[in-house]
């Protein structure tokens, strides 16, 4: 999220509510970001989606690590949530082995499309697909990259059983 963006200041709100639930009406965000909220925010709960291509205002909660959990058009509210799925990984030695289902999730708790965790990761897109569908498996250096940009991203997971 660009600290520019007209949903910056939400983004920012997020970040420093440190995982905690949150709701706020339309009005709050509205003073929050210094400008109305466009007609549909009001009109179409679909606005609130957590949709992570297209949609700049989701880009501002899920940016944030957050998820719209509820959407109140009549009393004009909106909940954001943390979500709180956590998920058991293997790990060998010091590695933690990512598996196609949670380099999925990672990317989708990062609201990021397949290109974008590709460019954060300094690999093609093709390959963050091979990944997810489980053609190929990331590297041990990859996947000690996948851990620091997990970490950062406050992507929750635990350690089952170590593998030899």
């Amino acid at each position: 999220m660009k600290a520019g963006s007209k949903y910056f200041p939400l983004f920012s709100r997020l970040q420093r509510a440190a995982g905690e639930p949150v709701t706020m009406t339309f009005t709050q965000i509205e003073e929050l970001m210094g400008s109305s909220l466009p007609g549909s925010a009001r009109a179409r709960a679909g606005w609130w989606s957590n949709r992570s291509q297209g949609a700049v205002q989701a880009a501002a909660w899920m940016g944030a690590g957050y998820h719209v959990a509820a959407v109140d058009l009549t009393a004009e509210t909106v909940q954001f949530e943390k979500p709180t799925l956590t998920y058991t990984v293997e790990k060998s030695g010091d590695t933690v082995l990512w598996n196609s289902g949670m380099i999925k999730a990672l990317r989708q708790h990062m609201g990021m499309s397949q290109g974008e965790l590709a460019d954060e990761l300094g690999v093609r897109q093709q390959t963050v697909s091979e990944w997810e569908t489980g053609a190929y498996a990331p590297s041990r250096a990859t996947s000690k990259h996948l851990g620091l940009v997990a970490e950062r991203a406050g992507f929750a997971y635990e350690v089952g059983e170590e593998r030899p």
